[in-house]
C-alpha cells in the first residue's frame, strides 16, 4: 500500500486546525467563566478547568449564550469526550484491579452482558492508543 503525502498533509493541517480551534474555544469560554468554575478539591492547585468543566458551565449559560458562545463549547466536545473516556477506561482499569468481576461491572454500567462490557472497554483503549 502507497502513502499519500497530499493526504498526510491534509489530515496534518486539520489536526491543527481544530487543536487551534480548541484552543481558542477554551481562552474565550475560560475567559467567560471569569472564576465562576469552582476548583475541585481532587485537582490540584493550578490545574485549569477541564474541557467537560468548560462544556459543563457553557451548558448552565447556554439560555443566555450567543452563538459564537455555543459555537465555542461545541468546538470542546471532543475534548470533553476524550476526557470521559479516559476516565471510563480509568475506572474500569481501577474495578478490575479491586476484584469486581465483569459480570458485576457490566450490571453497574448497563451492558447485557460480561462480554459487551469487556468488548466496550478494549475499544476504549485501542481509542485511546490510537490517539
Amino acid at each position: 500500500m502507497q502513502r499519500n503525502p497530499d493526504f498526510e498533509q491534509s489530515s496534518a493541517n486539520a489536526e491543527q486546525l481544530h487543536a487551534s480551534r480548541e484552543e481558542r474555544a477554551r481562552d474565550r469560554v475560560m475567559s467567560r467563566a471569569n472564576g465562576q468554575i469552582a476548583e475541585q478539591p481532587w485537582r490540584p492547585a493550578p490545574v485549569p478547568p477541564t474541557a467537560v468543566d468548560l462544556v459543563n458551565f457553557s451548558v448552565w449559560r447556554s439560555m443566555d449564550a450567543e452563538s459564537d458562545e455555543l459555537a465555542d463549547a461545541l468546538a470542546l466536545l471532543p475534548a470533553a469526550r476524550a476526557e470521559v473516556e479516559g476516565l471510563e477506561a480509568g475506572m474500569l482499569f481501577a474495578a478490575r484491579s479491586a476484584g469486581l468481576t465483569w459480570a458485576q461491572i457490566a450490571s453497574a454500567m448497563g451492558f447485557r452482558s460480561p462480554q459487551a462490557c469487556q468488548q466496550h472497554y478494549a475499544r476504549l483503549l485501542d481509542r485511546h492508543e490510537a490517539q
